[in-house]
This record gives structure tokens, C-alpha cells and sequence, in this order.
């Protein structure tokens, strides 16, 4: 006992460097945790930026779109004609966009973004010089295959976001993009009241998109590969979860940056072949019942849209003026849906699967109430709360499929679902024309029962998805 009291302190025995440690690592600390607030801060920045870029492209994209069927009609085409050309966007987009998000992939968001939208800009000024059918055809090839630029955006999110947050980003990027698409048939309309109003209106989005190329070039790309450095030496030794589920993002964004340049500068037959065999690996992958939910769903709320305004005229005597209010009511709540995921998610404990089966069933039985609804009350009801079902749900079906698919090949996993995305609006106004040789209720009540056939999918799979899920907390 004796000899225990006269032992001197360990600090005292070690001297003052000893003594010193724990304040040197208080101060590693400290460092860190401020290294970490930088790299906060610049990924922010980062972000917000790419909100604008949503924000421009939708917005310069709604300006022309709703004006090309009069358009094309000016210049002497037929209906089949027009809906020939219309199907041709779609098609091209079809094929397109698996290549363009695995082509991202390889060379880097950068400069595949920058690619997508000076050769979209270039579509547009082509349709503002489109005098004939075949200019006005030939101005559609450009931005069929390369109007990718909300895709590789949300790829670029995915690889700057933790898993966590991702959902949240997500649905405020979306909310960002659709407040253009709110605003620009506004501006479009009112700007082809004027003399040669469509062809201005053309011009002006191609030169939207040169502005959108020019923020894509000015976003503060060394600011986040800094901020990602500081953000790696700062978490060293921090306990944290969101800090160390980013620290791995960011060491894996890096890696796969510094491979993406690498590969800029490849073949381009080597960057072919490296295209095909990723989308040889995402076809030969159990993501099946991921996209087969996701097109089931989009075809149901594609069936739901198709004859709106007609259904609701022939069933309610409403003018298609009120459809058109009743639509545009509805885009504002989305984006009001997507300034909520946040809060929505950490209710769910961001259990995105959980999120998604119920968002799901919610749109099921909303397009149900719909299709029964006998005043136009209950349609107004249903497409208050679908507004908030179908805009939660497509976000949670995209986080799924990055968490399902992995981070690595987010442009890729992203470009094959809007390619599933491409057939479903080729398939739905297929089915909505025979179903509605039989009722102006049957396209929405098809659209009933593919949406079960999805929710029966999602809980067939159910512990797959939770079987993930414990993993990836492990992990983390």
C-alpha cells in the first residue's frame, strides 16, 4: 500500500511529453473535426450548384417541349408523321442512356456532363433553325442520345453524398429540377406569342444550356477534391458515424476520379468495350425485380396521366382547363413532397425499402380511388396525395438501386433505369388505348393492378432487401 502511494504519476514519470499527449490528441482532435466542417461546407457547395444545373435544364427543356407538336404541325406534318418523330426521341433515349451513364463511369462525371449538354445545346439550336420536317427531325438525333443531364447529375450526387443522406439530397434535387418544369411552359407560352416565337424560344433554350455548360465548368471541382483530402486526414480516429460513412465515400470518389481520368484518355474502342462488359455485369446481377418493380410502377402512373383530361371531361363534364390546373397543382406539391424527404426518412430510420413498399401501396390505392371516384372531389383528393406517393417513391427507388447495385457504378445503374423508365412510356400508351376501348376507367385500373403486381414483387424479395440492409450497417 505503502508502495502504491509513492508511486508518482504516470504523467510524472513519463515527463512533459507524456504529460503533453492527451492534449496533442485533443488538438488532432479538434483539427479533425474542423477538416471535417470544411469538407462539409464544400460538398454543400457543390451541391447546391448542381440544384441549379437540375433547375436550368428542366426549366429550358419545358420552355420548347410543350410548343413542338404545333410546331411540327406548321410545317405541313401529319399526325403520323408527328407521333413517328415524337416515338424517335424516345426510342433514341431508350438506348442511349445505359451507354451514356456507363460512359460516365469511365471518364468521369465532368466531362461526360459537359459532353451531354453542349452537344443537347446543340439539338436545340438546330431546332430553332428547323424550317422543315426533316431539320426539325434531324435537330431531335442530338438530344435523344445525349440528354442525359439530370442523370449523370444524380450519379455526381450519389458520389459526393453518404448513403444517409442521399434520399434527402436526392428528393431537393428533384424539387430544384421541377420548379423549372413549373416555370418554363409559362415563359414558352408567353414568349411564342410573339413574332417567330417558337424559333426565339429554341434559341433561348440552346442558349440556357450553354449556361448550364458554363456553371458545369465553373463548379468548384478542386474545392472538393480539397475538401475531400481535408475530410479524410480529419476523420482519423473519429467515432462518428455520418463522418466515417463519408470519409469512405469520399476515399472511394477519389479513387474512382483519379481512374476516370485516366481512362479519358483511353481509345475509345477500350472505353466501348469497358461500356459493354459493365452492362454486361448489371444485366447478369439479381437487380431483376428492382427495375421490374420500377417499370411496373411507372407504367401505372403513366396509365394514370394518359387520358386525364379526356377521362375527367367524359366522366365529370369538366373543361380540359381544369385538368390542366388540377396537373399543374399537382407539380407544386411534388415539389413540396421533395423538400419533405428528409424529415420522412429519419421517421422511416432510413429504411429506404420500408419508404418505398409503402409509397407504393399508397399510389396503388390512390390511382384505385381515382379510377372509382364518383365526384370530382375524390379525383382532387387522390391527386393531392399522389403528388406526395409517386414523388417520395421515385426517389426511393433510385437510392435502392445504389444501395442494392453499389456506389461504384451509380451512372451506370442510373443510365439502365431510365432506360427501363424509355419502355415503359413506350408500352403505356399502347395499353391505354386498348384499355380504353372498354372504359375511360380502365387505363388507371390496369395501372391499379400492375402496382399490386409491383407490391407483391417487393415483399416477395423482402429479405433480400433486409438481409442488405444489416450488411450495410455492419459495414458502416
Amino acid at each position: 500500500m505503502l508502495r502504491a502511494a509513492a508511486a508518482p504519476p504516470a504523467a510524472t514519470r513519463r515527463g512533459p511529453a507524456a504529460a503533453a499527449g492527451p492534449m496533442e490528441e485533443e488538438e488532432e482532435e479538434d483539427g479533425g473535426r474542423g477538416a471535417a466542417g470544411r469538407s462539409t461546407a464544400a460538398s454543400g457547395r457543390f451541391v447546391r450548384c448542381l440544384y441549379a444545373v437540375g433547375f436550368l435544364d428542366l426549366f429550358g427543356v419545358s420552355m420548347v417541349v410543350p410548343l413542338m407538336n404545333l410546331h411540327i404541325k406548321s410545317l405541313g406534318a401529319s399526325h403520323t408523321v408527328a407521333g413517328i418523330i415524337g416515338s424517335l426521341y424516345g426510342i433514341m433515349q431508350l438506348f442511349s442512356s445505359t451507354f451514356v451513364g456507363c460512359w460516365s463511369d469511365i471518364v468521369g462525371r465532368r466531362y461526360s456532363l459537359l459532353a451531354c449538354i453542349l452537344l443537347s445545346a446543340l439539338g436545340y439550336f438546330l431546332l430553332g433553325t428547323s424550317t422543315t420536317v426533316f431539320l426539325f427531325a434531324i435537330s431531335r438525333v442530338p438530344v435523344g442520345i445525349f440528354k442525359h443531364t439530370l442523370s449523370i447529375s444524380k450519379a455526381l450526387l450519389s458520389d459526393l453524398v453518404s448513403e444517409r443522406d442521399r434520399p434527402l439530397v436526392m428528393g431537393r434535387f428533384n424539387a430544384a429540377s421541377s420548379v423549372g418544369f413549373i416555370l418554363g411552359p409559362v415563359v414558352g407560352g408567353y414568349l411564342t406569342e410573339l413574332e417567330d416565337g417558337f424559333y426565339q424560344t429554341s434559341f433561348i433554350c440552346a442558349y440556357i444550356f450553354l449556361l448550364n455548360a458554363g456553371l458545369v465548368w465553373m463548379l468548384p471541382w478542386s474545392e472538393e477534391n480539397t475538401g475531400n483530402r481535408e475530410h479524410q486526414r480529419g476523420n482519423k480516429g473519429t467515432d462518428s458515424f455520418s463522418a466515417k460513412a463519408n470519409h469512405d465515400l469520399h476515399l472511394k470518389s477519389a479513387s474512382n476520379g483519379a481512374m476516370a481520368r485516366d481512362s479519358l484518355f483511353q481509345s475509345p474502342w477500350i472505353q466501348v468495350a469497358t461500356v459493354l462488359k459493365r452492362i454486361k455485369g448489371i444485366a447478369c446481377s439479381d437487380l431483376w425485380d428492382i427495375f421490374l418493380v420500377r417499370l411496373l410502377m411507372s407504367v401505372a402512373i403513366l396509365l394514370y396521366y394518359s387520358n386525364f383530361s379526356l377521362a375527367l371531361e367524359e366522366r365529370f363534364g369538366v373543361k380540359p382547363l381544369f385538368a390542366g390546373y388540377l396537373m399543374s397543382y399537382s407539380s407544386a406539391l411534388g415539389v413540396l413532397a421533395g423538400c419533405l424527404l428528409g424529415p420522412i426518412t429519419r421517421l422511416y430510420q432510413h429504411n429506404t425499402y420500408r419508404i418505398l413498399l409503402h409509397s407504393s401501396t399508397l399510389t396503388c390505392t390512390l390511382i384505385l380511388l381515382y379510377a372509382s371516384a364518383l365526384s370530382i372531389w375524390m379525383v382532387i383528393l387522390s391527386s393531392t396525395f399522389l403528388a406526395f406517393s409517386t414523388t417520395i417513391g421515385r426517389t426511393c427507388i433510385i437510392d435502392l438501386e445504389l444501395t442494392i447495385g453499389g456506389n461504384e457504378a451509380s451512372g451506370t445503374l442510373l443510365g439502365v433505369g431510365q432506360s427501363v423508365t424509355s419502355v415503359g412510356r413506350i408500352v403505356a400508351p399502347l395499353l391505354s388505348g386498348i384499355a380504353q376501348e372498354f372504359s375511360p376507367c380502365g387505363p388507371p385500373s390496369l395501372g391499379v393492378g400492375l402496382a399490386l403486381v409491383a407490391i407483391l414483387i417487393m415483399n416477395a424479395n423482402k429479405q433480400k432487401y433486409c438481409s442488405h440492409g444489416n450488411v450495410k450497417l455492419k459495414n458502416q
